[in-house]
């Protein structure tokens, strides 16, 4: 073997060995936190348990709030996320935005769901998850004024409506909190959720009754 081959394959079989220490890491984290919450897990108890030294946890994730940002990261597989990132981006009206942004909160909230059901009932008294989701609900706000101001004229809104208010509206209408109230409290399906919020959006957003 080359020495340019052996490196190539030492380079790589160190990066598997280091998905494989990662995500060794987070079903341990994944796992404590289902049994004990958030609070109650020491980042030992992870490396005990994923069976790796506590100095590798932090080197890789630096803290529990870097655990949980990766777990909530990974919820939905990156290239399914990347794909909707592209739709929307892609959008070239906000009649077309708004049901994007409707299946992009449907998809999110059920992957982290399906991730992990502990978030949904402690994020609001876990210091760890609140600072987390005060973080991840800025970029999303961040990501709809960019896709919203991109295809959004004024005049298309619904009449008294301006651009600011609709960015806002877009925000809280797609959170966490609207689905974990419909679907996790009163147990709507996740498709029925999905096309409520689209058309209230439209409704909202540009007085569409359709």
């Amino acid at each position: 073997m080359s020495s340019a081959k052996k490196r190539t394959y030492n380079s790589e079989a160190r990066k598997a060995q280091a998905a494989q220490t990662r995500n060794r890491i987070l079903a341990a984290a994944r796992t404590l936190f289902q049994a004990q919450g958030i609070e109650g897990v020491r980042i030992e108890q992870i490396a005990h348990t994923a069976s790796v030294s506590a100095p590798t946890v932090y080197s890789l994730f630096q803290s529990k709030r870097g655990i949980l940002r990766a777990l909530i990261d990974d919820a939905l597989p990156a290239d399914q996320l990347e794909a909707l990132v592209a739709a929307a981006k892609g959008a070239t009206s906000l009649k077309e935005l708004l049901p994007i942004s409707a299946k992009i909160a449907r998809k999110m909230y059920d992957a982290e769901r399906a991730q992990m059901d502990v978030f949904w009932g402690t994020y609001v008294v876990t210091p760890e998850f609140k600072a987390l989701e005060k973080e991840r609900e800025h970029r999303r706000y961040q990501r709809q004024e960019e896709t919203l101001t991109a295809v959004a004229q004024e005049d298309i809104f619904k009449e008294g409506l301006t651009l600011p208010q609709a960015r806002d509206i877009l925000w809280a209408f797609t959170g966490r909190d609207m689905y974990r109230l419909f679907v996790v409290e009163q147990g709507w399906t996740s498709e029925d959720y999905e096309k409520w919020l689209g058309q209230l959006l439209s409704q909202t957003l540009m007085g569409d009754d359709q």
